[in-house]
Formats: structure tokens, sequence, C-alpha cells
């Protein structure tokens, strides 16, 4: 009698399969997904900055720093009001390196628009203003060498954020 050798081992990879299958439980299958999906929820938090302000007066020109720190930018404004001048008044982005501030300043003076680079040295009560030599780059006034920036300009000292 001439008997046929019977390949089991793909018979027991469909019975495993079967059994996956059969055991596979679709309330188990709807808890997974819902505490997937609770942990995802927890990941995504909203994030509410630490804002500082500062504020500064020279004679009668007055000076307005407002920082908004995030893990990654620091964004905020920042005023100018010269005596029986235009005002500079706009918005910052910029990064946080160490104390150090150097930020876009984007603003209005005198009816036209405007960005120029600007740095902060910031302490526990005060923001120092740096100053530096400066180059036309790509349409902004940007630092020459940010190395040789001097913050021995204005110094503004730290002030309730509360808006009038």
């Amino acid at each position: 009698m001439n008997m046929k050798k019977i390949n089991t081992t793909s018979g027991k990879w469909g019975l495993l399969f079967f059994l996956g299958v059969a055991c596979n439980n679709p309330q188990q299958e709807a808890a997974a997904l819902s505490a997937d999906s609770s942990a995802h929820k927890e990941e995504n938090h909203v994030m509410i900055p630490a804002a500082t302000c500062y504020t500064s007066q020279s004679g009668r020109d007055t000076f307005f720093l407002k920082t908004e720190v995030f893990p990654n930018v620091v964004t905020g404004t920042l005023s100018y009001h010269f005596y029986e001048k235009d005002k500079n008044q706009g918005t910052i982005e910029g990064r946080l390196s160490g104390d150090t501030l150097i930020a876009d300043y984007t603003f209005v003076s005198e009816g036209k628009s405007s960005l120029r680079e600007v740095a902060f040295l910031l302490g526990d009560s005060t923001a120092t203003e740096g100053y530096g030599p400066m180059e036309e780059k790509n349409g902004k006034l940007a630092f020459k060498n940010r190395d040789s920036i001097s913050f021995t300009g204005g110094r503004l000292h730290k002030t309730s954020c509360i808006e009038n």
C-alpha cells in the first residue's frame, strides 16, 4: 500500500491562526483601543507659557518688553515709546540660550513695517538690551556677530503683566 506523507506543518499554522482569531475578543479590542486613545489624550496638553514683563523709563521715553517662554521658542511684544516721536511697537519671536534672548522684532514705525534682530540678557528681575554692529541680511537688520553683542544698553525692570 502506497501511503503519501501529509504535510502537517501548514495545518498547525492554520490551526494557530484560527485559534488566534477565535480568541480575539471584540470587547478586549475596544478596551485596548480606548486605553490607547486615553494615553494619547494625556500626551496632548495645553501649555501655558511663563510670561514675564519688563519696563523702563528714561526721561520721557518708555520701553516695554513682554516675553512668553515655551520649550522651543520665546514670543512676546516689545515697544519703544520715544517722546514726541513715532513709537516702535511690535512682536518678538526668538530663542533663549541660557539667559540670552535673541529674537526677530517685527514692528511698525512711521507707518512702515520693519524687521530687525534684538538681544536681551534676562536676569531674575531685569532685562538688559544688547547692542552691536548690524547689517542687512535677507530683508532684516541683524547683528554682524552675535558674539560681539554688548549688554550695556538700557535696563528694563520686571513689572506686572496686567495690561491697562
